[in-house]
Formats: structure tokens, sequence, C-alpha cells
């Protein structure tokens, strides 16, 4: 009886699947409001990613609230209720191992706003302007 092997491609795919679904479910329960503490219910927080490891047992949340506000304090308020968001993903996805979560602050906006101000340095126009006349 020959098991059913997949490809790592396909593995992959379903390891992005898998991540995507996560960050719906804890999008879903920021919004609504579900996790019950002062911090979460008063911020609006983006999940803007969801890594999880190839055996789908660990999961790396990054969030960012929205304007940056409060970042320390809703990390700290993410992470004590991280016991609720595992049990509501586990219930909520049906695998068989519920992926154990990790919040982090998303530091992607940051550095697209550092490489913005490096683009609109007047140096770096000038060469810029320089390349496109040649």
């Amino acid at each position: 009886m020959a098991r059913n092997q997949s490809t790592p491609e396909q593995q992959s795919v379903r390891v992005l699947k898998v991540g995507e679904r996560v960050r719906h479910i804890l999008s879903e329960l920021l919004a609504r409001g579900e996790a019950h503490d002062e911090v979460l219910s008063a911020s609006n927080i983006a999940v803007t990613e969801v890594r999880m490891t190839p055996d789908l047992r660990n999961a790396k949340a990054y969030v960012k609230p929205l304007l940056g506000q409060d970042e320390d304090k809703v990390l700290k308020a993410l992470r004590t209720n991280t016991a609720f968001f595992q049990k509501e993903v586990a219930k909520r996805l049906g695998l068989k191992f519920a992926p154990k979560l990790s919040f982090q602050p998303d530091e992607s906006f940051d550095e697209a706003d550092r490489i913005e101000r490096l683009l609109d340095d007047p140096r770096v126009a000038r060469d810029l302007d320089e390349d496109g006349d040649a």
C-alpha cells in the first residue's frame, strides 16, 4: 500500500495556506474583540503576516497596531493572551496539532519608510537622474 507523498512544492504551498488561514483567524478574533482584554479591545491591530514552520507546529504572527500606537503594550497584551489565541486557532483550524503562536512586531513598515527616505535624498535623486540621462 503506497503512501500519498507530496512534493516539497506542494508542502510549501500548504504551509503558506495554513499561515494565511491562521492570519485570517487572528485578524477576525482581534477585530471582534473576542480576547476580552482592554488593551486589545482599544487598539486596531493588523496581523500582517503569519509564518509557519514546515511541520506546522509553530507560527510567528507579525502584528502592527494602526499608526504604531502603544506597540509595546499591544505586544504584551497579545503575549499575555497567547493561550486564548492558540485555543481559538486550534478549534477553527481543524489540524491534528495546534500551532504554538508567538507574536512579533512587524518591522516592514519602518524599513519601507527608511528606504523611502533614502530614495528621497537629493544625492540619490541626482544619481538616479544621471543614470537616466545616459
